[in-house]
């Protein structure tokens, strides 16, 4: 799966003297890892944007060989398609990862989730911790443990049918796997999840996670408010219209 996307470019959504916001494919890696190694999102700030090289920090596998990161102050994971922030100076990366540890970023994710989900609205409000059975994955757990950290996430449900809901999703804290795990663990996991839903069939019209970074709100460096938007993948609308 997403062997033509992961070959797709990210496409600037904004740029200024500050930041770089990208509508990132689903499919590309924001940076390498242990066992990827090419076509990831940093490559593209390398090859186009090479001043950024000495942004941000740099993090280690478990090898502890040096995984370059420049300029990137969040992430999504390999599959999750939308906006992605990149700083183009030490002090815009600075700024933003506090904003992003305040909490004074405000994302919104768009995900269709299998089943039928009754409620409007609804909180999950249940601590992640690494799951003891795949290193891959989180787990959750209804009360804080020893090595858990406290995760809230909560959405809207914008449609629905028998057999899929389309939802808005704000994720309040920004845990790994944070939404996947959490949607996972009321019974509605994302479609085409192939790690927390291996089993679940995936619609060919899909044909990749249904998750999307729609929009984030923050402030830049000039405390200037900004909004940026990723307009939903075409694959998304193409399966919306199908429900």
């Amino acid at each position: 799966m997403n062997s033509k996307k992961s070959n797709m470019e990210p496409k600037i959504l904004f740029e200024d003297d500050f930041i770089i916001a990208f509508n990132k494919p689903s499919g590309m890696m924001v940076h390498h890892d242990t066992h990827t190694k090419t076509n990831t999102l940093t490559d593209w700030i390398v090859k186009n944007r090479p001043q950024i090289i000495r942004v941000g920090e740099d993090m280690f596998d478990q090898k502890g060989i040096v995984i370059a990161r420049p300029g990137i102050v969040h992430r999504l994971d390999r599959d999750t398609s939308g906006v992605l922030l990149v700083a183009k100076t030490q002090e815009s990366y600075n700024f933003l990862k506090q904003i992003f540890k305040e909490r004074r970023a405000n994302k919104i994710y768009r995900g269709i989730v299998y089943g039928n989900v009754k409620a409007d609205t609804g909180v999950i409000n249940k601590p992640i911790i690494r799951s003891s059975t795949d290193f891959r994955k989180k787990a959750i757990r209804e009360r804080m443990v020893d090595g858990a950290r406290e995760a809230l996430t909560e959405y809207k449900t914008l449609k629905r049918t028998e057999l899929f809901s389309y939802l808005e999703i704000y994720p309040k804290t920004g845990r790994t796997h944070q939404i996947r795990a959490h949607l996972n663990s009321i019974g509605h996991p994302v479609v085409c999840d192939t790690l927390y839903a291996p089993k679940k069939e995936c619609p060919k019209i899909l044909g990749r996670m249904a998750l999307h970074a729609y929009n984030v709100e923050f402030l830049l460096p000039n405390n200037n408010p900004c909004a940026i938007e990723a307009p939903l993948p075409e694959e998304f609308k193409t399966f919306l219209d199908t429900l």
